[in-house]
């Protein structure tokens, strides 16, 4: 266990199947906790109350530390432990002492910080419901005030969280890392099964600050491992804090430009139909699930990669590529399956007890409009992470900023129309004109950053997923008169035996066309078996 923990990953590949796994468990389990609150609660006012209470929370740590902090700590303190002997990083140097000194400094600084904020938000939590929640009845803004004062426990667990997270992935020791999200969601999970009898819609809230406590404490032992030691200092006069401090004003500002994107959206979205505020997070939550597995996975595994060759033109082309091909041949057929099995997705996760037919088809509709943007959504964070990388974080802000806008303008003109299935609509549009501004922008810094071979990888991909698309439909067709589609067994398996039947085809497909992206994932998974393979084999055998 010890050495699984400690473990240093290279390649690019091998980390983000690692981050992807652990990715889909926590995702899974997402799954199960929207089951359990849909079938508890149904899409109506009380999870609205929950989900516009986890909201501002939810922005102070992101603006804060998801991006902010890490996306800057991670180049800098890189630089720092860059002391290699044989390869191998020398993790009890002494030269690495300066390097602990700041992640101590930084912790203080941002655990004081976070306090701060955190009893000022308890204290205002009347007034900020006011202005996150205008749509809501006096009564529910009164109930969505105390789930914020309880959520607000959560983000100093999960702000000193990330700064382990973000030494973690530094080090390249992505196991412990990766382990996060799973245990956040199961402390939340505990709250809907454990603690809501007990205290109602409360007990909610309370496992929200439980799983970020279990987010934190699951990284501290990897990270104590690799000789981390306290210090009760701020150290105003290092370089490298003034630096941090400095980067991070303008990546605050463009992760404040996203989450500003989602206050907007759940202001418009309580001025709607009681139900559309939880509607629209379980679809988002939904089509996340393949953003999180592959996107999110391969973004976060590349950006070491991508901080130490920023300045190697050539180099980080070649990452770059090969990073957005394998993003995208998961990413295209993800979008087809969205499309053609959203009904059977959603009646399987979410049908059940007080999820009714009508919860079903609004939030079907909403998952159909955020399907058409997931290649955007899944690419821009890799897209982002190459200007952070190149230490310009100014260019995503101002791109973000423009998106911003559009989409707060589109969400009233769809919400008005449309319901909650416009605030979908106008969310993957601005998505869309978001990625085609980065990636022009990133054209014009760099010249040819290898479009040729991605448009070629994209439609090999595509037309492979169109014949999945076609054979799924057919598949549903097949199935159907067999089994009884008013139980939740003759969903799953129609749901099952039509996506199946629609990958095996995909990937056959893609085999045919001789894709160098299904090659490339085949051959590391493979060779990373071989290797545990060779290791796990007793010296007599090797003999």
């Amino acid at each position: 266990m010890k050495k699984i923990f400690s473990r240093e990953i290279n390649s690019i590949t091998v980390a983000a199947i690692l981050v992807a796994f652990s990715s889909l468990a926590s995702r899974l389990l997402g799954v199960f906790r929207d089951r359990i609150l849909a079938g508890q609660f149904g899409a109506g006012s009380i999870l609205d109350a929950y989900y516009a209470a986890f909201r501002v929370p939810d922005f102070i740590f992101n603006i804060i530390v998801m991006g902010a902090l890490t996306a800057g700590l991670i180049p800098i303190f890189s630089g720092m432990i860059n002391d290699r002997k044989d390869g191998k990083c020398n993790l009890f140097s002494d030269d690495n002492k300066d390097a602990w000194k700041l992640i101590s400094s930084i912790l203080n600084l941002l655990g004081i910080f976070l306090i701060v904020i955190s009893v000022l938000a308890i204290v205002f939590a009347d007034q900020l419901t006011k202005l996150i929640a205008p749509g809501f009845s006096a009564e529910l803004q009164t109930q969505t005030a105390i789930l914020t004062r309880i959520m607000f426990l959560s983000p100093l667990f999960l702000g000193l969280s990330s700064v382990l997270g973000g030494v973690l992935q530094s080090f390249k020791r992505f196991f412990a890392y990766s382990l996060a999200p799973i245990m956040y969601n199961i402390g939340i999970i505990m709250g809907a099964l454990f603690f809501v009898p007990v205290l109602g819609i409360n007990g909610l809230a309370w496992g929200v600050a439980f799983g970020a406590f279990l987010h934190m404490i699951i990284q501290l032992p990897a990270v104590l491992a690799l000789g981390f030691k306290y210090e009760v200092i701020i150290n105003w006069k290092d370089g490298h804090l003034k630096k941090l401090l400095k980067m991070m004003i303008p990546r605050t500002l463009t992760l404040a430009v996203t989450q500003i994107n989602f206050v907007a959206i759940t202001i418009i979205a309580t001025g709607l139909a009681a139900g559309s505020l939880t509607v629209f997070n379980l679809a988002n939550n939904l089509q996340s699930f393949a953003i999180g597995i592959f996107g999110i996975s391969y973004a976060v595994a590349a950006f070491p990669t991508l901080s130490a060759v920023a300045f190697n033109k050539e180099r980080l082309i070649e990452s770059f590529s090969n990073t957005i091909r394998q993003i995208l041949f998961f990413i295209v057929p993800s979008t087809i399956l969205l499309l053609t099995l959203r009904a059977q997705i959603i009646r399987v996760i979410l049908g059940s007890g007080n999820f009714t037919w009508e919860n079903t088809i609004l939030t079907m509709e909403t998952l159909g409009f955020f399907s058409i943007s997931l290649f955007a959504q899944a690419t821009i964070p890799l897209l982002i992470r190459v200007f952070y990388a190149r230490r310009d974080s100014r260019t995503p802000f101002f791109i973000g900023l423009i998106s911003v806008v559009a989409n707060i303008i589109l969400s009233i003109y769809f919400g008005h129309r449309l319901g909650v299935s416009g605030l979908a609509l106008a969310f993957s549009l601005s998505s869309i004109l978001n990625f085609v501004i980065l990636w022009v922008w990133l054209h014009g810094l760099l010249g040819n950053i290898d479009e040729k071979k991605i448009l070629i990888s994209t439609i090999k991909f595509s037309l492979a997923a169109v014949l999945c698309g076609f054979v799924i439909q057919a598949m549903k067709n097949i199935v159907w008169p067999f089994i009884d589609m008013t139980r939740f067994l003759g969903v799953f398996v129609q749901g099952a035996a039509a996506g199946l039947c629609g990958l095996a085809v995909y990937f056959f497909i893609c085999y045919v066309f001789k894709s160098e992206e299904l090659a490339n994932f085949l051959a590391s998974f493979k060779k990373r078996l071989l290797r545990s393979g060779v290791k796990n084999r007793p010296a007599s055998e090797e003999n």
